[in-house]
């Protein structure tokens, strides 16, 4: 019997990988469920090479604007999770979860209850909402993957063993296109510079946080929530070639390390055909690429967002909501140029080191609302604090 299948955001890279994926096996799998928020024509070819008779679009005006072609089509079209849930009463077997930013939690949270299995892409999600989402996963009994490379090999590592047990987690990075670069001259570089990723291919905003290194704060606070490890026990090292993705050291003197390509395809792959026949995927050990793994050490000069850690807590908290709001804000900022590379962190650590926000460290997340009225404030608060950086 194939498996039933809902990706929401198909139409971006993550969700791309997926159904290529999918269409190389296709006796396996059933694509019930196709999720956007406007890439309209991307999502009308996939329809039609799956022939998927479910779509959620979650931009309203594009919703309006397209809902009678896909009735005419006789495809079930909704604006968001809950209104498919009243229509679709089967179980699914995998949901690929992979909307990105904040705009991808709710319908996260919605669909859990709907499926066996689900795969979550999205940092943001689990950052401000894993309070949530573990919650409905109990409930649910719904089993959860982590696909972030880093996040998907210490699920690799770990996952026979007790987290008693370990001693340190490393999370490798490849140190993004600003690593040989002086100090000095960071302060210079506009967008164009800071978007072009020496090993991976991502959109702009993925791309910026991973010259700013904001993305791997982002990945010890996910790793945290997710394995229940406290924050001493993580440490980033640069791996400038993106070859080890995971590394583990055990208190019995044993460690092991995970290596695949640099191809979101490997943690897709073995999460979507778990317990499954699959074909290999498997390509030659590297070994001109292990001899040169040329492990490195942060320079936190350069790259001074690791400092935020200390500001965290180690409890679940809406305090997480305001770092992740407001940087986003900061790369929005960035990419039309009106402030400078640098003013990303003096802007962040300047909204983190207020009192108005710094109660929100001892504030556990209730419900979706409360996160997001959260976000409307620190948005506005942010933007208001770079206009007078720049007066």
């Amino acid at each position: 019997m194939k498996k039933k299948i809902a990706i929401l955001g198909s139409t971006g890279s993550i969700g791309l990988t997926t159904l290529k994926i999918i269409n190389e096996n296709k006796k396996s799998f059933q694509v019930d469920l196709l999720s956007t928020n406007k890439n309209i024509n991307k999502i009308k070819q996939q329809l039609k090479i799956f022939k998927v008779k479910n779509i959620v679009i979650h931009n309203k005006k594009v919703f309006e604007n397209n809902r009678l072609f896909f009735k005419k089509k006789k495809i079930n079209v909704f604006q968001n999770i809950k209104d498919f849930k009243k229509k679709y009463k089967d179980k699914l077997d995998y949901v690929m979860s992979s909307i990105t930013g904040l705009d991808g939690l709710e319908p996260t949270i919605e669909i859990i209850e709907c499926t066996k299995r689900i795969a979550i892409a999205n940092k943001e999600s689990i950052i401000c909402g894993w309070s949530l989402i573990k919650k409905k996963l109990k409930k649910f009994n719904t089993i959860f993957i982590p696909i972030d490379s880093e996040h998907f090999s210490i699920f690799e590592l770990i996952k026979h063993e007790k987290i008693q047990n370990i001693k340190k987690i490393y999370i490798t990075a490849s140190g993004g296109p600003f690593l040989k670069t002086n100090k000095l001259e960071l302060y210079k570089f506009i967008p164009k510079n800071a978007i072009k990723h020496p090993t991976w291919k991502m959109g702009k905003k993925i791309s910026i946080d991973s010259s700013t290194l904001i993305n791997k704060v982002y990945e010890i606070i996910e790793a945290k929530k997710i394995f229940n490890v406290d924050y001493n026990k993580f440490e980033i090292i640069i791996q400038p070639s993106s070859y080890v993705h995971g590394i583990v050291e055990f208190k019995n003197g044993v460690c092991k390390i995970l290596t695949h390509p640099t191809s979101m395809k490997i943690p897709i792959y073995n999460s979507l055909l778990f317990n499954r026949k699959i074909s290999d995927l498997s390509e030659n050990l590297d070994i001109k690429k292990m001899n040169n793994l040329n492990f490195q050490k942060i320079d936190r000069s350069k790259f001074p967002v690791f400092k935020l850690i200390k500001k965290l807590t180690h409890i679940d908290s809406l305090f997480e909501t305001v770092l992740v709001t407001a940087n986003d804000v900061l790369v929005e900022l960035f990419l039309k140029e009106k402030i400078k590379f640098y003013d990303i962190y003096k802007i962040l650590n300047k909204i983190l080191s207020l009192k108005e926000f710094n109660r929100y460290k001892i504030l556990k997340p209730q419900n979706l609302n409360q996160i997001s009225k959260l976000s409307k404030n620190v948005r506005l608060k942010t933007l208001s604090l770079s206009v007078q950086s720049q007066i």
